[in-house]
């Protein structure tokens, strides 16, 4: 239990396709203040690489400077976006704000979705002159390969004819020659890719057979990628088993072609932020996410948070849109499940941040 003026730090990840985490922090805040107004509360939105990734890094990095970029989505139509620069020089550029599957709206585009954007803006970073990157790449819309980030970096992609091929999936299939002649180097510093994907670039784990029907690869598709998939490993000279080589439809391999390192999301967006520092001398911590099940404490960002605050003695609370049976609640100060204070699935993701705020204020009662 709380007692006087406490220290409350507010690390949630982000609700899938609902709210971003620094929103979820925002509103479990307000709800928190009705109850408890003299608290000190210290927001630290999670991430693991996917969307939110940017505003992460901006809420807890308030000298952070977002840089705005004009980037081709992942249909082809040119759209803005941004990257973000550091204070030490690091640009961290997101996927998901670039060629994430959010930006299809309710079209899927299996085939011909891409990830050209993204690479633009990792290019701008580069022109902008930043020391290193730090890439986030969850939420993808494409099962591309990579290809198309590859291609605005100045790699091209050959047919049999010798010609480039289109973007996206349907581009891969044709590839039998790669040409790096004009490709764009990495920066001095190194490339830190975040994810929490662990799943080789082909086979039954792979990224057609895994992440493909979540774009719309048919059944009949998944066989064709995956093969082109393959072959593609080879002319990258990549180990297809290479575990996070399949994140992001095949995009994990071709950062790596490029010379980049991949790392667990959410552990570096932690060491980033400072969640360590944060959490030190706080009464309480406050972490969640859009559905909290009993794997959320293994590798996920809600875990890694509950982990740096059990290490230090410190009692944890969660809140989320939803909370599965397999979840020990003996072990937490609380568990506020939106579903469950709402009545309903529907009615918690038709009014997320209201019952996010209830669930705030339900917390901090309890914590009286």
């Amino acid at each position: 239990m709380l007692a006087g003026m406490s220290r409350v730090v507010i690390a949630p990840d982000s609700f899938k396709s609902t709210m971003s985490a620094s929103a979820v922090a925002e509103a479990v805040a307000s709800g928190w203040h009705r109850e408890r107004p003299d608290d000190h509360l210290v927001m630290v939105p999670m991430a693991d690489g996917g969307e939110g990734t940017l505003d992460a890094f901006a809420v807890a990095l308030p000298d952070a400077r977002r840089i705005p970029v004009e980037v081709t989505g992942p249909t082809g139509r040119r759209g803005s976006s941004e990257w973000l620069l550091l204070q030490d020089g690091t640009g961290v550029v997101e996927l998901a704000g670039t060629s994430g599957i959010e930006l299809l709206g309710d079209e899927l585009a299996p085939l011909d979705a891409h990830t050209v954007g993204f690479g633009e803006a990792i290019r701008a970073a580069l022109d902008h002159g930043v020391d290193r990157l730090v890439l986030g790449i969850g939420s993808s819309a494409s099962t591309d390969g990579g290809l198309g980030l590859l291609q605005a970096l100045g790699w091209r992609f050959l047919d049999e004819r010798g010609l480039d091929v289109p973007h996206g999936a349907r581009g891969l299939l044709h590839v039998v020659a790669v040409d790096r002649s004009a490709a764009v180097e990495p920066p001095r510093g190194g490339v830190r890719v975040l994810s929490d994907v662990t799943n080789p670039l082909t086979g039954s784990r792979g990224a057609a057979a895994i992440f493909g029907p979540q774009k719309g690869l048919s059944t009949q598709d998944i066989p064709v990628v995956d093969a082109a998939l393959e072959r593609l490993s080879h002319l990258l000279g990549q180990d297809p088993g290479t575990p996070g080589a399949g994140a992001a439809g095949g995009t994990g391999a071709a950062l790596l072609a490029w010379g980049a390192q991949l790392v667990s999301g959410a552990a570096e967006v932690a060491r980033l932020v400072g969640l360590s520092d944060a959490v030190a001398g706080a009464d309480l911590v406050v972490t969640g996410e859009g559905s909290f099940d009993g794997q959320s404490l293994h590798g996920k960002a809600p875990g890694l948070v509950t982990e740096e605050a059990w290490r230090c003695g410190i009692p944890v609370a969660v809140v989320a849109g939803r909370v599965s049976g397999d979840v020990d609640r003996s072990r937490f100060l609380a568990v506020a499940s939106l579903t469950e204070l709402s009545g309903s699935v529907q009615a918690a993701m038709s009014e997320p941040g209201r019952w996010l705020e209830v669930a705030g204020q339900g917390i901090a009662a309890s914590a009286l």
